[in-house]
């Protein structure tokens, strides 16, 4: 049986590899159609890269819109690793405001799936217009953050760096709490799945995995590109780098990468957590499949 590609809108940030990785992925993935792309901060270094990703995998075919949260933002917001793997591009303009291009995604396919791996502005905004303007709105979001500590996880699926931990700080939900605790409470997302850190800390692209993939070659263009990026970030740093924002992205093409609990999301004194609640429209992940994942990744039914 084949499957219908799934409508997906990603909003990334670039200061980590993860975010480039995940573009990657999903601009080719056969099970995904990617509507958008919008970045935060959103400066013209950041959609030049992404435009420059996606017309290497896409060519004359990408008709991706690409919004910004803040366009011709100052800073450059790219890490160096990019440079090396990507590079050269050049800088380019977006096509709108990053809430204005998810608003107009969303109404032309309401059965989009929004996919976040940074900081919840450009989110944040589409919702508050959406709530004020009584538009259209994302049904499910996917969003890489939040935190399962003891109470949540069973004793033998936590990761040791985390046990004894309630709560965390994570890094895209910081970036805007407002916009974080909005979007989790918004009755207009009607299913509202945290990749937590907790679970994205034990699934590494390493040494191990990095065979495996290569014995699974060749991918689609994405993955491709995403692989060959990994294999020189390998050479500095040959412990591996943890995969945030691609199992978020996994997650949100099979949910079932990842074994879930229906919680309610909180924030305490700077740091992440959640509780359980039964019957809640939050959930969040407290272990994740690793082989499922990898055929996910690479596009196997």
């Amino acid at each position: 049986m084949t499957l219908s590609p799934i409508p997906i809108c990603f909003d990334m940030e670039t200061n980590d590899p993860d975010d480039v990785l995940t573009l990657a992925v999903l601009a080719t993935h056969p099970r995904v159609d990617l509507l958008s792309v919008t970045v935060v901060p959103g400066s013209p270094e950041q959609v030049g890269l992404v435009r420059h990703v996606l017309w290497t995998l896409l060519g004359s075919r990408d008709r991706i819109p690409v919004g910004a949260r803040s366009p011709g933002h100052p800073k450059r917001a790219v890490s160096e690793f990019h440079d090396h793997w990507i590079g050269p591009w050049k800088r380019s303009d977006p096509d709108g405001e990053g809430c204005d291009v998810l608003l107009d995604a969303v109404s032309k396919r309401p059965d989009a799936v929004l996919v976040t791996g940074g900081p919840l502005t450009n989110a944040g905004r589409a919702l508050a217009a959406a709530s004020a303007r009584e538009l259209p709105f994302f049904r499910s979001w996917t969003c890489q953050g939040g935190f399962a500590g003891d109470s949540v996880v069973p004793p033998g699926l936590r990761l040791p760096k985390f046990s004894g931990l309630e709560t965390c700080p994570t890094f895209n939900l910081n970036g805007d709490p407002k916009a974080a605790l909005a979007l989790a409470a918004s009755p207009l997302v009607a299913r509202k799945s945290f990749v937590s850190k907790n679970v994205c800390h034990g699934i590494l692209w390493d040494l191990a995995m990095h065979l495996r993939m290569t014995l699974r070659r060749p991918f689609h263009p994405g993955l491709e590109l995403a692989y060959q990026g990994m294999d020189l970030y390998l050479k500095k740093k040959p412990d591996g780098k943890a995969l945030h924002d691609p199992l978020a992205a996994c997650c949100a093409i099979d949910p079932s990468v990842c074994s879930w609990e229906d919680v309610e999301l909180y924030r305490e004194k700077g740091e992440w957590g959640t509780r359980l609640l039964p019957g809640s429209s939050q959930r969040v992940s407290v272990s994740a499949d690793r082989v499922l994942f990898e055929r996910v990744l690479v596009g196997i039914p």
